[in-house]
């Protein structure tokens, strides 16, 4: 089956070019219970791109089938990253619609830390949101407020690249809910998504800065002025 046959190739592809020396310096950087291969960053990209453009997949069910199978049945998390890289190939532009996003909402749930989740958010379910706004962002906002925290996690960085562009009333909906939670992750993700605005709009953020002092974190405040 053309699935098996992608993921089996990735799975080889990754040991050819693993430095297994590496690999517990990568999994104590991560903090990850899951072991390492030892294969960076470089090295993946490249054997990745050569593993998907030989095994083309049918349609979305396949699609779905290989990211779930690469992420669900990773013994390295390399595998998991396989199954990331997968997810944004030229050949899963189709797929990129409201329709994946429960697939996306899955990866977010079951990763449960920031080099899935960042990666999820801002290059996957935040093209989908700019593209299908009206039918995206009630998801959004009800994410903000979910109990799991990288879902808010995600919610906070979904407009991450969309500069002037950025939808204002959603970014502070999304902020709002989440000001006053003492969770690193939420509040990094916080400074992180107004100083990306920041950029664009430099008067905005210091308004928002200013008028949210009294519930804005000391790290939140501190990440979203960096570079003022």
């Amino acid at each position: 089956m053309p699935v098996d046959a992608l993921v089996a190739a990735v799975r080889s592809g990754l040991v050819e070019v693993a430095d297994p020396a590496k690999a517990p310096g990568m999994q104590a950087y991560m903090k990850s219970t899951m072991p390492f291969l030892g294969v960076q960053k470089t090295p993946r990209a490249a054997v990745l791109k050569l593993v998907f453009n030989d095994h083309q997949l049918a349609d979305r069910n396949e699609w779905e089938a290989a990211v779930r199978e690469l992420w669900h049945g990773a013994t390295y998390r390399e595998e998991r990253y396989a199954a990331i890289a997968l997810t944004g190939h030229r050949s899963a532009r189709p797929y990129q619609d409201r329709e994946t996003l429960p697939l996306y909402r899955e990866l977010i749930v079951d990763g449960a830390w920031w080099d899935y989740v960042d990666e999820l958010a801002s290059n996957r379910v935040g093209p989908i949101l700019r593209a299908d706004r009206h039918h995206v962002e009630p998801l959004i906002r009800t994410w903000s407020t979910d109990p799991d925290k990288w879902l808010r996690r995600t919610a906070i960085l979904s407009q991450l690249t969309f500069k002037a562009d950025t939808d204002l009333a959603l970014l502070a909906d999304v902020i709002e809910p989440n000001l006053t939670d003492r969770d690193f992750f939420l509040r990094k993700a916080i400074g992180w998504a107004l100083r990306q605005y920041a950029w664009t709009d430099p008067g905005w953020v210091r308004a928002y800065v200013d008028a949210h002092e009294d519930r804005l974190s000391p790290l939140s405040r501190r990440e979203a002025l960096k570079n003022m």
